[in-house]
């Protein structure tokens, strides 16, 4: 299917070029890199509550340092991060070059509530204890991915060839 020279520059400014010139990660070391971030960045959100609490005692009751509260996003963030690794492996030659990128940017994303929760007139330190908290979960998320399952040795397309053929 052609697409219009701007989507081609767009995708290649982006280097989005469906040639990935790696196979994509083992489903083991996925779901290996995935639990670890899930349990790294739990550990950590609760480090952070911890050490926010202590440090700014007046947030002690805050309603986002419940474990319950901030559990269940950290988790689902991290397993969206974790289903969208393996994606990008595969429409690009650049998995790392990406998906850092895409980190960042679903990051600053997902910094917009602590905006809003600013804006609500709620504690500046307990919502600076929440920024502390995406910066740690997408750190720990992005280098358990990255380095826990990377890219393998290989060229994709010759593995995709060999497979049709069998």
């Amino acid at each position: 299917m052609p697409t219009s020279p701007t989507v081609q520059r767009l995708l290649s400014a982006v280097h989005i070029d469906f040639a990935p010139s790696r196979r994509p990660p083992t489903l083991i070391r996925l779901i290996s890199a995935t639990v670890l971030a899930v349990a790294g960045s739990l550990a950590a959100d609760a480090m952070l509550v911890v050490i926010g609490t202590a440090v700014f005692p007046s947030t002690t009751n805050y309603v986002h340092f419940r474990f319950g509260d901030y559990a269940k996003l950290t988790v689902v963030g991290v397993l969206i991060a974790c289903a969208a690794w393996p994606i990008v492996c595969r429409i690009t030659s650049e998995a790392t070059w990406l998906f850092s990128r895409l980190a960042v940017l679903v990051t600053l994303v997902l910094l917009l509530p602590d905006a809003w929760l600013l804006h609500q007139h709620q504690s500046a330190r307990a919502v600076a204890v929440l920024v502390l908290m995406h910066l740690a979960i997408a750190f720990i998320t992005y280098f358990a991915l990255v380095m826990g399952a990377p890219n393998r040795r290989g060229s994709a397309s010759r593995h995709t060839q060999a497979s049709v053929r069998a």
